[in-house]
């Protein structure tokens, strides 16, 4: 067998938001951080700490976290996803997040709800699957900002906002 024998299957990058294929299988995974604004972590970061320091002169445990780590951000875990349609096409989709295993079998007929990427280098990004053969729509589930936040921090935050406000009312009033 020669080097003009190997040929090499071509990916193609799908551009419509829906596409109908068959499931030939996942890809290696890998994870890929989201970052957290500046703005918004150190926001947050200011009026928690507000709040922390209202807790301890209180004798309270506030939870603490450092600005770095806020603006870190969640991983949350990338899985290329390979489809082929009716004309023997093979698409390249990436979901971001995790699925049941048993949710796709090779060869199940399924149809996929994508959005582009903010990065037009990177495929398109799976939003939901339709698994036709088992009519089970299914919806992976990553990590936000607001869930790496977390609802410690984002009270902790509410509350230094509300001692804020309250005292830049007395303060005008």
């Amino acid at each position: 067998m020669d080097d003009t024998e190997l040929q090499r299957e071509r990916i193609l990058r799908h551009v419509s938001p829906i596409i109908t294929g068959r499931f030939i299988g996942f890809q290696a995974s890998y994870t890929r951080e989201v970052r957290v604004g500046r703005p918004l972590a150190i926001a947050v970061f200011i009026t928690a700490g507000i709040a922390q320091l209202l807790a301890s002169l209180l004798r309270m445990k506030p939870a603490r976290r450092s600005l770095r780590d806020l603006r870190k951000g969640p991983e949350f875990l990338v899985t290329p996803v390979r489809l082929r349609d009716d004309l023997g096409q093979t698409y390249e989709v990436e979901m971001h997040g995790q699925l049941p295993q048993s949710a796709l079998h090779r060869g199940d007929l399924v149809q996929v709800r994508t959005e582009p990427q903010s990065d037009r280098t990177l495929p398109v990004k799976l939003m939901q699957v339709v698994n036709l053969t088992t009519m089970q729509p299914l919806t992976p589930r990553i990590p936000t900002r607001w869930s790496h936040l977390g609802p410690a921090m984002l009270l902790q935050a509410t509350a230094g906002l509300v001692v804020v406000a309250a005292l830049v009312f007395v303060i005008l009033r």
